[in-house]
């Protein structure tokens, strides 16, 4: 079973080397709502592009900066994350979803 999940892995890493496939790849990780999920995708796009020195350098960040972003206990600031995907040709983008529907925010007064 490891063979096919490192085939898996191989396959998915190759993938995420075009632009249009590593955006999808974090569009879809967007819409799951779980931040772990992110974070994985965030790490398998560090992976395509060259590992996280390439992208420690490109964003400017350590090393160690870039694998707390990444890690599945990361909790990355706005900012920080903007700096991840740049080099990666991505970016946020917002997108209505319909449903107009208000949430109360307790720290807004």
């Amino acid at each position: 079973m490891g063979n096919r999940s490192e085939s898996y892995q191989v396959y998915l890493i190759e993938r995420l080397k075009d632009p249009k496939q590593r955006a999808a790849y974090v569009n879809a990780a967007l819409e799951d709502d779980d931040p772990d999920i992110l974070l994985a995708c965030l790490n398998d796009c560090a992976k395509a592009m060259g590992g996280k020195t390439w992208l420690a350098n490109q964003a400017h960040l350590s090393r160690q900066a870039i694998t707390a972003i990444v890690s599945k206990d990361g909790n990355p600031k706005y900012r920080n994350l903007t700096r991840v995907l740049a080099p990666m040709g991505l970016r946020f983008k917002v997108e209505a979803t319909g449903t107009g529907k208000k949430k109360h925010l307790a720290h807004v007064k």
